[in-house]
């Protein structure tokens, strides 16, 4: 067998904010449970059917600890149960209308429901499990409401990641090795607080290394190693302007059928209004999905074979997407998926984790990294602009109260302290500054935002105040969250990283 011409990562990062009992349709449980059944079931379905024929080290799978948390909700497997059911009725009702979709939709939905039934029941974290024990994917971590980490002070930063991590070994029986940084959010400095906690490996968009990718590299001398997403791979799938799931063969996100919700049109093309759009062509599409596939292993090989030849030995690609792509908006992603996992090898490319990078030795020289992110301009304003100064000064205010906690904490654990903790935490979740920023249902997430954020300053005041009856009361009024291990004594526990807050932008 020849040498492979380089290695390639795949990384799919899974995340969603807490959405369990706020709000159901346009945006709460639907935008979970929709990911669930059209990405997550399916690109399960994909990674242990490849496990199963012997394949391993396919990718690596971040999964944040508030989507695992839904994932194992009760509250939310009986929702995804319903919503389950409720697709296969909906599948019905449009038969009349529109026999081909119905039937297609119906076969769908008969399968999910089989398999959420089969596979998931007691929750996502045994399913992830199985796919790590079996050696298929490596399993990433990260802080626990996926808060842009630059804008924390050192000691809250490094007790949202602290809260992440336990999270993620008690769901899943091992402590990761690697993490998301959430937004691939980075300060200077940060890397030290990733040391303290025992975080061996983190992502950066690929400019803050200036594009150059093709090795993962220490961090100064923290040993803490940094990998690029390779934006010239990654771009060739999905981009703000371009990528495969524009084609005009495969399935339109944006057109519905209203009166049963499906989506019953192709994309056509990229200026062609809703009902002008062509019917979905499922033959169509699968011709497009060997296509784009066949595409991306050239793509890759080509890229690699560039880095060979510049670094006088192989080296590392690595292209990484939110899995919600997979499915949820591309409908034929999991088939993209999957036949890519099979074209790589045949490319003579090396499919393997970010630990089996590390494992081959693909680590180059130490490097300084700018303030970034994987946002617009790859700078910090999606998170700390002026249309969310809003967000950013309730989200200071949070950190100072939790702060105060710290240092009136006791000896033993106050669940009410544990309480206005995970609050504060949810409050400072990026997705409502992204949501804000990009004019995505703005008006949740700003009711989300401050809302926890109320939460925390009442509480706050409460216990400032000694009326505990009263801080009580509060707390039982508020539906359950999703870390109930939290404990506030851990803030100002032993690691953190250092203060970042000053980088405002990056470089």
């Amino acid at each position: 067998m020849t040498e492979p011409v380089g290695t390639f990562c795949l990384v799919l990062h899974s995340h969603l904010p807490w959405l369990a009992h706020h709000g159901r349709w346009p945006v709460g449980e639907e935008w979970l449970y929709q990911s669930w059944a059209h990405a997550y079931l399916p690109v399960v379905d994909v990674l242990e059917r490849l496990a199963a024929e012997g394949r391993r080290d396919l990718l690596t799978l971040g999964v944040t600890p508030v989507l695992a948390a839904q994932l194992d909700d009760p509250h939310c497997l009986r929702g995804m149960h319903d919503w389950l059911g409720g697709w296969l009725l909906r599948a019905h009702g449009a038969a009349p209308r529109l026999p081909g979709l119905a039937a297609r939709e119906h076969r769908a939905a008969t399968r999910a429901l089989a398999t959420f039934e089969r596979r998931w029941r007691h929750g996502g974290s045994p399913v992830l499990r199985g796919l790590a024990d079996s050696g298929a994917v490596e399993l990433l971590g990260g802080p626990a409401t996926h808060p842009f980490a630059p804008l924390l002070d050192d000691l809250v930063r490094a007790f949202a990641l602290d809260a992440g991590l336990t999270d993620h070994t008690r769901r899943l029986g091992r402590r990761p090795a690697g993490i998301w940084a959430p937004e691939c959010g980075y300060a200077p400095g940060m890397e030290s607080g990733y040391a303290a906690a025992g975080v061996e490996r983190f992502l950066v968009d690929g400019p803050a290394l200036h594009g150059d990718t093709a090795l993962l590299r220490p961090v100064g001398g923290s040993g803490v190693l940094v990998a690029g997403r390779d934006l010239d791979v990654t771009y060739r799938v999905w981009s703000p302007r371009a990528g495969y799931p524009g084609h005009p063969d495969y399935r339109d996100f944006h057109t519905f059928d209203h009166a049963s919700g499906l989506k019953p049109a192709r994309v056509t093309g990229r200026h062609v209004p809703p009902h002008e759009k062509r019917p979905y062509d499922p033959d169509r599409a699968a011709a497009a999905v060997q296509r784009d596939a066949t595409d991306f292993a050239g793509v890759v090989r080509e890229r690699l074979t560039t880095v060979r030849a510049r670094l006088g030995r192989p080296g590392l690609t690595v292209a990484a997407f939110d899995t919600e792509l997979f499915g949820h908006w591309w409908h034929e992603g999991p088939a993209w998926l999957e036949a890519v996992l099979r074209a790589l090898p045949d490319a003579g490319v090396q499919v393997t984790t970010l630990a089996g990078a590390v494992d081959a030795g693909l680590v180059g020289a130490p490097v300084e990294l700018p303030a970034s992110s994987w946002g617009l301009g790859k700078d910090w304003h999606v998170w700390d602009g002026e249309p969310v100064a809003d967000l950013v000064s309730r989200g200071a205010a949070v950190q100072q109260d939790l702060l105060t906690l710290r240092r009136t904490a006791g000896a033993a654990r106050d669940p009410l302290r544990d309480a206005m903790a995970e609050q504060a935490l949810l409050a400072l979740s990026s997705d409502w500054a992204f949501m804000v920023s990009h004019d995505s249902a703005a008006d949740y997430a700003r009711a989300r935002a401050h809302g926890h954020a109320d939460r925390v300053t009442t509480l706050a005041r409460l216990l400032a105040a000694g009326d505990r009856q009263a801080a009580r009361a509060a707390v039982a009024g508020w539906e359950p969250g999703p870390f109930g291990h939290v404990d506030a004594r851990r803030i100002g526990a032993p690691g953190g990283g250092v203060r970042a807050r000053s980088a405002s932008r990056a470089a």
